[in-house]
C-alpha cells in the first residue's frame, strides 16, 4: 500500500466527516479513480484486520470513515444522547420491501404490506434511506423507489448483494388429524 496516498485519503475523509464520492477523492488526490478505489479497499481491510476504533466503509460510489460498531456502548456513554428515535415497524417493513424489490412503486409496496404506506415512504425519504429512481412505464407513470447510498452506510453494506437472503415461510399444511384442536 502506498502509505503517502493512504495518509492523504485518510486526511481527506477525516476532514470531510461524511461520505465522499470516490471520483472526488481521485480528483483531490490527482489520481486515477481505479487507483483510489483499490487503495480504499486495501485501507478498509487493514483497518478491519487491525481492529481499529475507526473503520473505513467503501460503497460502490463513496468512502467514509466511521466508528467501529464494536465500541458503540462506549460512544453512547460519552455522548449520552437525550433520546433515541426509534423507527416504527411499518417503516422498517416498507424499507425491507424497497430494499429487496427495488425499483418498486408505492402501489406495489402497499400490495405486499396490505395497507397504505404513504407516511412510511415519506419518512424513509426524509431519512434519505430511499429515493425516487425513475417512473414506471405504465398508465399514470408512478414513481419507482430504490435505496440510497445512505441506506448502505446505515446498515454497513458495500452494495445490495450483501442483503441477507430472503426466506419466506409458508404455512405447513397437514392433515386435519395432525392439527391441534
Amino acid at each position: 500500500m502506498n502509505r503517502e496516498l493512504a495518509s492523504v485519503a485518510e486526511c481527506l475523509l477525516f476532514v470531510a466527516g461524511e461520505p465522499v464520492l470516490i471520483t472526488e477523492l481521485a480528483r483531490a488526490m490527482t489520481c486515477e479513480t481505479s487507483e483510489v478505489r483499490s487503495l480504499l479497499y486495501e485501507m478498509e481491510n487493514t483497518y478491519r484486520d487491525e481492529g481499529r476504533g475507526i473503520l473505513l466503509l467503501v460503497t460502490d460510489e463513496t468512502a467514509q470513515l466511521t466508528s467501529n460498531r464494536k465500541y458503540f456502548d462506549a460512544v453512547e456513554r460519552l455522548i449520552q444522547p437525550e433520546q433515541k428515535k426509534n423507527v416504527s415497524q411499518s417503516i422498517l417493513e416498507t424499507l425491507a420491501i424497497v430494499a429487496y424489490r427495488q425499483p418498486v412503486t408505492r402501489a406495489e409496496i402497499e400490495s405486499v404490506r396490505g395497507v397504505r404506506c404513504e407516511y412510511a415512504v415519506t419518512q424513509l425519504q426524509k431519512l434519505d434511506l430511499i429515493h425516487a429512481v425513475g417512473r414506471k412505464d405504465v398508465i399514470g407513470k408512478p414513481i419507482l423507489y430504490g435505496t440510497t447510498d445512505t441506506f448502505l452506510r446505515k446498515f454497513g453494506m458495500h452494495n445490495l448483494s450483501e442483503l441477507p437472503p430472503l426466506h419466506l415461510e409458508e404455512p405447513e399444511l397437514g392433515s386435519e388429524e395432525e392439527q391441534p384442536v
